[in-house]
């Protein structure tokens, strides 16, 4: 008896199974955060440049020259976004900045309603020369909950993604 609990503590057959075991599964769930974190990061590079863009066919008049500017400025930005964000979940502001004005900048606050929703004015791209804010909103919903709460620091688990930006528009004419 003493003999065969010798060779079973001498026995190593199951070490590297055991091993992997010990390891994997933090490797993996390691491997799972670093990527979720790299999409979210991403999708955050991705809505900023998309609202750049866009905001710059405001600025140059493009938008406001074409059949539908709201159309013209939502295809901008899904156009940009496409790989990693659902267009269908952007919500966007534009809207000029009264009298060109920063003096009362409290009202350029985004509102959002009960749901976290963005409260949306209606577009206006502003006047030729005139100063105009371009706010885009996305909800990112992240694929590991548990991640999501760790980096939102809360119950949540979807994270706003916000770009906002200020332009003046170009001196453009339109027609004669």
């Amino acid at each position: 008896m003493l003999n065969k609990i010798k060779r079973w503590i001498v026995e190593d057959d199951g070490v590297a199974a055991i091993e992997f075991a010990l390891v994997g599964l933090p490797f993996i769930i390691m491997l799972v955060g670093f990527i979720e974190v790299c999409l979210f990061f991403s999708s955050a590079v991705s809505l900023e440049g998309a609202a750049n863009d866009a905001a710059r066919m405001i600025r140059t008049g493009q938008v406001q020259a074409a059949g539908d500017p709201v159309q013209a400025f939502q295809n901008e930005l899904c156009n940009q976004v496409s790989n990693l964000i659902n267009c269908a979940g952007i919500q966007y502001e534009v809207t000029p900045i009264p009298n060109n004005s920063f003096s009362d900048v409290s009202q350029l606050q985004p509102k959002f309603d009960k749901n976290g929703n963005l409260i949306i004015p209606p577009f206006d791209t502003g006047t030729s020369s005139g100063d105009v804010l371009v706010r885009v909103v996305y909800q990112y919903v992240f694929l590991t909950p548990f991640l999501g709460r760790i980096i939102t620091g809360g119950a949540a688990t979807q994270a706003m993604l916000m770009s906002t930006i200020i332009i003046q528009n170009e001196p453009y004419k339109f027609g004669n």
